[in-house]
């Protein structure tokens, strides 16, 4: 079987970068967890801060059972499968592989692409003017919205009006705007307590 035909299957994967750290984002913030940046973005914020991760021919292609092995070395429990965009990717091996060992698989996705694997948390942070899989609204667990302007208040109440009953809605600041934005979601959140704020701790904190 070659390169393209395990990319395919979901056996290699361009992975970017993996790591085990806290979470610092949304509904799991403080937890330990093991991540997997896998490249490659088909939607391309310009707020990202991981824009070296937009092109998958920059990350080699590596061998799932490896990354596998890597999260078992440590205490982790939960894995955290972000990017870039995975959901660009078959991610059917990766959770089979993870839920042998009985480890809990999160993913951060916008949406953009059709969700493969089996989840036991979908972070779902979809951006505007990027077509979306309405299939997310069923399955997320977490909504979160990037807040760069007042404007973004209007979007995140269309994408909260389509999620499920039980997914938590959150609105985040957009990092380079935080000192600025953060009042103003604060604000927000006191006249509208459907939501919740995100704040990006790892940042604080200066960790991974």
């Amino acid at each position: 079987m070659n390169n393209i035909e395990q990319l395919n299957k979901g056996i290699l994967l361009p992975l970017m970068e993996e790591f085990y750290s806290l979470q610092g984002e949304g509904f799991h913030t403080g937890k330990a967890a093991y991540f997997v940046r896998i490249g490659g973005c088909d939607v391309g914020c310009n707020f990202c801060d991981v824009k070296e991760s937009w092109d998958m021919n920059r990350h080699p292609l590596t061998s799932v059972d490896e990354m596998v092995k890597n999260v078992l070395e440590t205490n982790a429990d939960t894995v955290v499968v972000t990017g870039g965009e995975p959901c660009l990717y078959n991610l059917n091996y990766l959770c089979s592989c993870l839920k042998k060992h009985h480890i809990k698989r999160h993913i951060e996705t916008s949406g953009s692409e059709p969700l493969s694997g089996i989840w036991d948390w979908i972070c779902f942070s979809p951006k505007n003017k990027t077509a979306i899989y309405p299939d997310f609204y069923k399955k997320a667990n977490e909504l979160k919205i990037i807040v760069e302007t007042t404007d973004d208040f209007v979007w995140a109440e269309q994408n909260a009006d389509k999620v499920n009953h039980h997914c938590i809605c959150y609105l985040q600041p957009e990092w380079s705007k935080v000192k600025t934005i953060t009042p103003v979601i604060v604000d927000y959140i006191l006249k509208n307590p459907q939501w919740k704020i995100s704040l990006q701790s790892h940042k604080y904190m200066k960790i991974p």
